[in-house]
């Protein structure tokens, strides 16, 4: 048996990524977005939200490449000055595991964005984090163990199977093999926590190039068990989305969600 979740990332980025959401839920097939707590646009997207209670919402954690929600005076060795997280993955992922005044900053500032979260009223479907720094075992047990006390019962495992993605004519190496398999590692850490979690998670090959054709060809060769797609839809271009994710095809995305034979 086949399911599919269809989500979208980043909701509360910018008010075009909002609106290019609530367009792909009310027209198209998404169903379900994670929502950026600290985000500028994070207003708009609540009340689009609530708007549309058939979108499920879940927090998208932010701790690395974006804001913080506590001040930075609060967790100064997470954020710069401005209370943005770095965009070093790997010094990040260093620090996050090994220093101890770190890991308590950052376990304070998930809690803030859980806090957050529950404080929009909004039922929690689900949890990831940008970028997939859960996959971080360190970031993973955390989002997990204070996730239970905010009622998470669901998170994403961002687990790819190449073999998928190479019969949708996409050539996977060494690193993508290496990923896929790191994410059991989170998955025995969801088990473990009692969370449910999707079997096969699509969107990290093709990240910013979730296009009609390639939907399409994903669609057909789909394995068995629960998938979540996911998805960065906008309605246009911002200056946001061109410094951040210059690459990205955005409006291709929506485009993909809205299309009728997907």
């Amino acid at each position: 048996m086949k399911t599919i979740t269809f989500s979208a990332d980043d909701f509360g980025l910018t008010e075009a990524v909002n609106e290019g959401i609530e367009r792909a839920h009310r027209e198209g097939a998404l169903n379900a977005a994670s929502l950026m707590v600290g985000a500028p646009a994070a207003a708009d997207a609540v009340r689009i939200a609530r708007a549309n209670p058939g979108l499920k919402v879940g927090l998208h954690l932010v701790v690395i490449e974006g804001p913080a929600v506590l001040p930075a005076s609060a967790i100064p060795d997470l954020v710069d000055a401005a209370g943005q997280f770095p965009s070093d993955q790997l010094k990040l992922g260093i620090d996050y595991f090994f220093r101890p005044g770190i890991r308590r900053q950052l376990r304070a500032e998930i809690r803030a964005q859980f806090a957050a979260f529950a404080a929009t009223g909004l039922t929690l479907d689900h949890a990831n984090a940008h970028k997939h720094m859960h996959l971080h075992p360190t970031v993973g047990a955390m989002l997990l163990d204070v996730g239970r006390d905010f009622g998470l019962r669901r998170i994403r495992i961002p687990a790819e199977p190449p073999g998928v993605i190479q019969r949708c004519g996409t050539r996977t190496g060494f690193g993508d093999r290496l990923l896929y398999g790191w994410s059991r590692l989170l998955r025995h850490q969801a088990k473990a926590a009692g969370m449910a979690t999707n079997d096969h998670c699509f969107g990290l090959a093709w990240s910013g190039h979730m296009t009609t054709a390639r939907v399409q060809r994903l669609l057909s060769n789909l394995p068995d068990g629960n998938s979540e797609i996911y998805f960065h839809p906008a309605a246009r271009r911002d200056a946001v989305l061109d410094r951040l994710m210059p690459s990205y095809e955005h409006e291709a995305e929506l485009a993909a969600l809205l299309n009728i034979r997907v």
